[in-house]
């Protein structure tokens, strides 16, 4: 029987709202990181972006997530608002105590690396658990010459070393790439701005935690 610990990355973002291309990175980074599970941590909203106009409601948001995390090993949560944290280093914390037999692994966009040393105690994330970064047209000049970057120095792993990440002593990060999906919530929101109207009424169940969100 293996009693190894389940092996779980953590996407977080608004999902405002969730499309392919998310689907397209969660399933690419499942398969070069041997994950089991990759979850959708839909953020209530975040502290660089502030009173976004046009940020849908955390039940819509996760209601895109769910449907179109669908029939994959990608679980879609809003366990940040249910948590009451408002920073990823403490929602952080706080997963890693509720589920001591998961081990995690930060995903997270090259745009994001690029603006990293920007969140609220960033390397005490890096502290927390392995980062694995995915290729993002457009942004992956501004990632390597990121001043996170020039901070991790020689912790930044060889790709061909990325499914070893659960034996890594942090910090670490591994820069992964792919072919993504071009399309952006951005443009879905444009070509759709009432996506959200469907999801308004109806109770939405949290894939991790089971909550039902009113």
């Amino acid at each position: 029987m293996n009693n190894r610990p389940v092996r779980t990355g953590l996407l977080g973002g608004s999902f405002n709202p969730a499309h392919r291309g998310h689907r397209a990175i969660s399933l690419f980074a499942m398969e070069a990181l041997g994950l089991d599970e990759v979850w959708w941590m839909v953020t209530p909203g975040n502290p660089l972006k502030k009173g976004a106009a046009d940020m849908a409601s955390l039940k819509a948001r996760l209601a895109s997530a769910r449907r179109v995390a669908r029939r994959s090993r990608i679980r879609a949560t809003a366990i940040e608002s249910q948590l009451g944290t408002r920073y990823t280093v403490d929602t952080l914390a706080k997963v890693r105590r509720r589920y001591p037999k998961r081990e995690f692994v930060w995903i997270m966009g090259a745009d994001n690396l690029a603006n990293f040393h920007q969140w609220h105690r960033w390397r005490d994330i890096a502290r927390q658990m392995p980062i694995a970064v995915i290729a993002r047209p457009g942004y992956d000049a501004s990632a390597i010459s990121a001043p996170a970057m020039a901070w991790f120095g020689r912790r930044v792993r060889p790709r061909d070393q990325a499914s070893d990440w659960t034996r890594w002593s942090m910090p670490a990060l591994v820069l992964l790439r792919f072919r993504p999906d071009p399309r952006s919530a951005t443009e879905l929101r444009r070509s759709d701005p009432d996506w959200f109207v469907d999801n308004a009424d109806h109770p939405v169940r949290d894939s991790v935690t089971r909550q039902v969100l009113a």
